[in-house]
């Protein structure tokens, strides 16, 4: 299948209200521009309630990019048309011979969303059936071997075969900025939770190592890299942190503490600190953070 465009979905923007969720709206598709121009890939955005259509020759390479950009829950590569019965009907055979024969099986799952003569029921009997014709395939909703999605928004028609999950979350930068403990990969990943939180995140760095570590984490992962480094054995440590984070505006530090570590050295940070102290993975088995690390490139 040669694909238009891609339609991406998001999540957690859909529930705020209307100012704020126009306002996260437009830092996502921001986000969505900045990855792809980073990664030299000519597109055109527009949007639509719940929607965003990022229109690319380059779909393949978009999609790589796409799975890693916070607040997007899924995407579909997609064909579209527009959502005249006959229209739909045309293309939905031309997909389905391309796709299945007669010892296949197939299902169309039909949404619809604004004002047409014709229901998503009607679509579906109407467009299936003249599949069947086409191609004497059988319908099976449960276990099909091919499924063809039609969403119909107003005066277009949108065809895919899959829903590609994504990284999910709220839009990197839509939440307050976070200061993050950096002493081993452990903290880039609970970093990386609050950035999926939609955290802007500054690093402060212990070791020098982990400022090349964390330029090729940004550069996967479509942020801008702020960095400080600070001796974590100076006896003015706690007074330093107060002071960037006075002076930054800091919401709250987060670090990579697990469940097994000294609570001693907790309590410490949350005694000297004057900013709330967050430990995303402190709760996570060795095994799961090994997992996690890897899956994000760590």
């Amino acid at each position: 299948m040669k694909y238009d465009l891609i339609v991406v979905r998001y999540g957690e923007i859909a529930l705020k209200g209307k100012e704020i969720r126009r306002r996260f709206e437009n830092i996502l598709i921001n986000n969505i521009n900045n990855a792809l121009n980073f990664e030299k890939i000519p597109n055109k955005i527009y949007k639509e309630m719940g929607r965003i259509f990022v229109y690319t020759d380059k779909i393949d390479k978009s999609i790589n990019v796409l799975k890693k950009i916070f607040g997007i829950i899924s995407i579909s590569p997609s064909i579209k048309t527009d959502s005249k019965i006959e229209s739909i009907s045309k293309l939905a055979v031309k997909i389905s011979k391309e796709n299945i024969t007669k010892t296949t099986s197939f299902a169309l799952r039909v949404s619809r969303t604004g004002n047409h003569d014709y229901s998503s029921q009607d679509i579906a009997i109407k467009v299936g059936n003249e599949i069947i014709n086409a191609t004497n395939a059988k319908v099976n909703l449960t276990k099909p071997n091919f499924e063809l999605f039609i969403e119909i928004r107003d005066k277009d028609a949108y065809f895919f075969v899959e829903k590609i999950r994504c990284t999910g979350g709220m839009p990197l930068n839509t939440q307050g900025k976070v200061l993050s403990f950096v002493e081993s990969n452990n903290s880039i990943l609970a970093a990386w939770y609050l950035m999926r939180r939609g955290c802007t995140i500054s690093f402060l760095v212990f070791n020098q190592l982990y400022i090349e570590i964390l330029e090729k984490f940004s550069k996967k992962w479509y942020f801008n890299l702020e960095t400080q480094f600070i001796n974590s054995k100076s006896k003015n440590f706690f007074e330093e942190v107060n002071r960037i984070s006075n002076e930054k505006n800091y919401s709250a530090i987060v670090t990579g503490f697990k469940f097994d570590q000294d609570f001693s050295d907790i309590k410490e940070i949350k005694k000297q600190c004057n900013l709330p102290v967050l430990h995303p993975i402190i709760a996570l088995e060795d095994e799961e953070i090994i997992k996690r690390n890897k899956e994000i490139g760590l």
